[in-house]
């Protein structure tokens, strides 16, 4: 039960996502702005869930998850609602700011306890929680246009989004694992006193976390335009090419749990950061639409392991002897992953702007190839902390 409702509670954070993105055109016509005063207050967002993933990782290790994931997904329910009634470019900035602070707070504390099932479990399920994420925003995307369709206003979509994932929440929220907070604990993470801040390993974590969200990001925000501009597609074909990849993404994390069981974390991000490299790079340089669906297909399937991979080896970089610990660990990365999310879209615009969008692909799919070094480069650095810790286990 435990595995279902932190489910649950990942493709309801996705439903959150994938229902108010999409409605986006409908509030800049409510409010009455074009996309340049749309665009600073959408910054709100990703302002919020930075600052709310670095402060998460302590709260979480102060009241455990559960009540974090609670608090948190009530403030979602609260806050969406707001997004949609918001009538001036200042109201929606601030309540995006609150969306983000609530859904950067639930991302992390959900994680969290998702690595508190897999280590229930005894085996991987990251990637399995992070897939239901991805299908959790293909349906709210689809509630979105359906909402469109039947001219409902963003207000009345929103209300009717949270009374659903309210009703979902109350259902398994009991079931999330509470993660009892530790007053004293008996190891520190590395050393005595070590903060994440301090730990070359988290470093490298991080490293990938940031890498993988700027090669999303671009696939993400770009492609669409790279057909359009520089390979003649039509927009509506152009369209096909994130779906592409958002659902080589989704599809991929399914199987991720058993390829991580079979192969190892390391050789999958490694694996990973060879497709998603070959397929950003062959769409940017070789120029044909087909081969760029085919690319961002090959992008999305590489990509999908990253994130949810990267977490679970942050959190057991932070294991404790007594099973618990890694909280700090999750938010350190989480927070660094974000960063990477709100710059990597404006840099890569930079690049296309002085070059051409196929250069600004070509420097996407470089950066997605660094994933590779960088995870061998951290597997040998937890591997010593955990010699140094004398512990068994190493990371595979």
């Amino acid at each position: 039960m435990q595995r279902f409702a932190v489910i649950t509670i990942f493709a309801f954070n996705g439903a959150t996502l994938g229902s108010w993105a999409p409605r986006t055109p409908a509030i800049s016509e409510q409010i009455g702005v074009g996309p340049g005063p749309l665009g600073l207050a959408l910054l709100g967002a990703a302002v919020g869930m930075l600052i709310s993933a670095t402060l998460s990782g302590r709260l979480v290790e102060r009241f455990g998850a559960r009540a974090v994931v609670v608090a948190s997904a009530l403030a979602v329910c609260v806050v969406l609602p707001f997004v949609g009634a918001a009538q001036s470019v200042g109201w929606l900035a601030v309540a995006l700011v609150g969306l983000g602070a609530s859904t950067g707070a639930l991302d992390v504390s959900m994680n969290i306890a998702g690595v508190a099932v897999e280590r229930a479990e005894g085996r991987p399920v990251m990637p399995l929680f992070h897939a239901w994420f991805s299908f959790g925003a293909l349906a709210g995307s689809g509630g979105a246009a359906l909402a469109a369709a039947q001219d409902w206003s963003p207000l009345r979509h929103f209300v009717v989004a949270v009374l659903v994932g309210a009703v979902l929440l109350a259902a398994v929220v009991r079931s999330v694992p509470g993660i009892a907070p530790q007053a004293e604990p008996t190891v520190a993470p590395a050393k005595k006193g070590a903060s994440p801040i301090r730990r070359p390993a988290l470093w490298l974590l991080a490293a990938i976390a940031l890498c993988s969200a700027i090669a999303e990001g671009a696939s993400s925000d770009w492609s669409a335009l790279l057909l359009v501009s520089e390979q003649g597609a039509s927009e509506g074909a152009a369209a096909l090419a994130y779906a592409g990849f958002s659902l080589a993404m989704a599809f991929t994390r399914l199987a991720g749990s058993w390829a991580q069981r079979r192969f190892g974390a390391t050789r999958m991000l490694v694996a990973g950061a060879a497709c998603a490299g070959t397929g950003l790079v062959g769409a940017a340089l070789i120029g044909l639409p087909a081969v760029s669906y085919a690319g961002f297909v090959l992008a999305g399937a590489g990509l999908a392991a990253c994130f949810p991979l990267t977490l679970g080896l942050a959190a057991e970089a932070g294991k404790r002897p007594d099973n618990t610990g890694g909280e700090r660990e999750v938010a350190f990365v989480t927070a660094i992953a974000y960063t990477g999310f709100l710059a990597g879209p404006p840099v890569i615009g930079g690049i296309a702007q002085l070059t051409s969008l196929s250069v600004s692909f070509v420097v996407a799919g470089v950066v997605a190839a660094v994933v590779a070094p960088a995870a061998v480069a951290a597997a040998r650095f937890v591997a010593r902390e955990r010699a140094a810790r004398h512990e068994v286990r190493v990371v595979p």
